[in-house]
């Protein structure tokens, strides 16, 4: 009988140690499965098991106000201050109508990976404009981007080309400059275009803007009808850079309309309301400036506000001078301070330029004097939410 009793507990004791030796095991497991999943960033997913999202890095960071600025493919990447800039966009590759995707030559693309690098070294993002007004092949770019978005096959080899050079060239992302969706169709086939292409850029954690047309009528003063948008569409990108000049085209010709103040009020109330409509953030929205002078002569061509202040440093007052004989109409400085102000008290997420090439260089800089503006504005805003 104590043998048997002995077998018994010798059975017991060797059934508790295989327990823990088992409990080892899958905590031994467990812990290195832990270890592999923590060799991934935080927050990333493995591609094979990464959902198709929205991303809206905006509303991420609703404290900070953005400063982008347009640049020219012409323009030197050494001659660019990209210290205040949240982000450069390099303008412009130009859409085919089968959806491939072209640039002015390589000197283009030099000077689009000059400006990478550059930009990246201040910690300035680059995105790469698609469109514009003029086509590289000479008419509207408008022909050439509609033709790519209406066929699925263009339409799907074009937000393909958009990742790839996204992607070989370090780019941070991509805006949309289609000028401009004229009917129903189009603006369906530009939201189309827009949510795929956001969709496939936030996967990779990539930005995605698009300019808008002002929809104001400079003289008028109401709504614009012949440029239409899909206001859902605003949804899918990060940013929305208001072309809010060049109304001076707005009934006949009239360079003083090109961008007052007054004009500029009934385009961000525009907006604002838009937005509030379909509950969209306005952190989203960028108020765009122009850095140019517009002749009261058609015949004659625009100036940069560098020129107009090398003419005279006084004129950073002004918003007209004579120059040459020919009356320019541009934004001064107490202007750009007072537009960047109205932004701001509209909740917008920062301002746009365009262009850099033409700002003026040192403490007359257009850039500068917005910049300051807008750090001022975070810093009241900053001391609201510590108050709070």
């Amino acid at each position: 009988m104590k043998k048997n009793y002995h077998l018994l507990t010798i059975a017991a004791l060797l059934i508790f140690i295989g327990g823990l030796f088992l409990v080892f095991i899958i905590k031994s497991t467990n812990t290195e499965k832990g270890q592999e999943q923590s060799q991934h960033k935080i927050g990333e997913v493995p591609k094979s098991e990464q959902p198709i999202k929205e991303k809206n890095p905006r509303l991420e960071t609703v404290n900070s106000k953005v400063l982008i600025g347009y640049v020219q493919d012409f323009r030197d990447p050494a001659s660019i201050d990209y210290s205040k800039l949240t982000h450069i966009i390099f303008s412009f590759a130009h859409p085919e109508k089968d959806g491939s995707l072209i640039l002015n030559g390589e000197m283009a693309l030099s000077n689009l990976r000059k400006t990478v690098k550059k930009a990246h070294q201040e910690d300035t993002k680059v995105m790469l404009a698609v469109g514009g007004m003029n086509h590289l092949k000479g008419g509207e770019s408008y022909d050439y981007f509609k033709a790519a978005l209406v066929n699925p096959t263009s339409r799907t080899k074009l937000i393909n080309e958009l990742i790839e050079i996204t992607n070989e060239e370090n780019l941070d992302g991509i805006d949309i400059d289609f000028e401009h969706p004229r009917s129903k169709e189009d603006a369906q086939y530009l939201a189309e275009f827009t949510k795929t292409l956001g969709e496939k850029l936030h996967l990779h954690n990539k930005q995605l803007s698009i300019a808008v047309y002002s929809m104001i009528h400079s003289v008028t003063g109401t709504e614009d009808q012949s440029v239409v948008y899909d206001p859902f569409m605003f949804h899918h990108v990060d940013h929305v850079n208001i072309m809010a000049y060049d109304g001076q085209w707005d009934g006949e010709y009239n360079a003083a309309n090109l961008s007052p103040y007054p004009f500029t009020e009934n385009i961000v109330n525009y907006w604002s309301h838009l937005f509030d409509k379909y509950e969209i953030s306005k952190e989203k929205l960028v108020l765009g400036v122009p850095f140019y002078g517009q002749p009261e002569e058609v015949k004659n061509n625009q100036v940069s506000y560098d020129t107009i202040i090398n003419h005279d440093p006084a004129n950073a007052e002004r918003d007209r001078i004579n120059l040459n004989g020919t009356t320019y109409h541009y934004n001064g400085e107490t202007t750009m301070i007072k537009k960047t102000k109205l932004a701001l008290d509209n909740g917008f997420g920062g301002m746009m330029l365009w262009e850099l090439g033409h700002d003026a260089k040192g403490k007359r800089s257009l850039t500068n004097a917005i910049f300051d503006v807008l750090i001022k504005g975070q810093e009241d805003q900053d001391m609201v939410y510590s108050n709070d």
